[in-house]
């Protein structure tokens, strides 16, 4: 990136994008769409087209998706991800395999937002969804898979006990992602959170509530080729 480089005006009233973050951590900036208007998200697509970048977008609205679709008309938009990805396809899968299982169709959102993010990172990933503690056998029945995996990301709400479940059966390490998903005690989610700070299997590691792309984004580092 030239030292002398600027973003254009219109943009610069909001957003100083990091163009550099690719060669000097490995993986592009994504943005974070929430708390942002349309235009605002249209401006960056107009940039991330110019200087021919790499992004995802995340929590992205209809309005958001259609504003950067305005821009990039290519992108991969995946409503219930909430997420846009440019380029729109991923690039060739290296490293570790990456599986990601989701309690219920109710956490299936962040659970799609993680698998995206290390799909599109570069890493081979897999979905399995409706897996919760209630009924057991279904994740026995995913064991084979789960043995193949690098590292393996568990989005549950209510209880969150299957990252604990799942760290019990298998070599890998587990990214435990609590959702919002439960009745009042649940409590948006800390219910769940701290079920998952306090699992009793090693190699847990827990991101915040909901945070399908910290989840998948950590997922894809720890899968990265040696």
């Amino acid at each position: 990136m030239a030292d002398d480089w600027q973003p254009p005006a219109v943009l610069a009233e909001f957003a100083q994008l990091d163009h550099d973050r690719g060669p000097r951590r490995g993986y592009p900036e994504a943005i974070y769409c929430e708390g942002k208007t349309p235009a605002q998200v249209a401006a960056i697509a107009v940039e991330i087209r110019t200087r021919g970048g790499s992004t995802l977008f995340t929590r992205a609205t209809p309005d958001h998706a259609k504003a950067v679709l305005a821009e990039l008309p290519d992108a991969a938009y995946d409503q219930d991800a909430r997420m846009l990805a440019w380029p729109p396809e991923p690039p060739s899968a290296v490293g570790g395999r990456v599986v990601v299982l989701c309690a219920g169709t109710s956490d299936l959102a962040v659970a799609r937002e993680a698998l995206l993010t290390a799909r599109h990172l570069g890493r081979e990933s897999e979905l399995v969804v409706d897996v919760g503690v209630a009924g057991l056998h279904r994740v026995l029945g995913k064991l084979e898979l789960l043995s193949s995996a690098r590292v393996i990301v568990v989005v549950a709400g209510m209880d969150g006990a299957l990252p604990s479940v799942v760290a019990g059966l298998v070599t890998a390490p587990v990214v435990a992602v609590p959702t919002s998903v439960g009745y009042g005690a649940a409590f948006g989610g800390l219910a769940p959170l701290l079920s998952m700070l306090n699992s009793c299997s090693p190699g847990v590691a827990v991101v915040n509530i909901d945070n399908g792309y910290g989840a998948g984004h950590l997922a894809a580092q720890i899968a990265a080729p040696a």
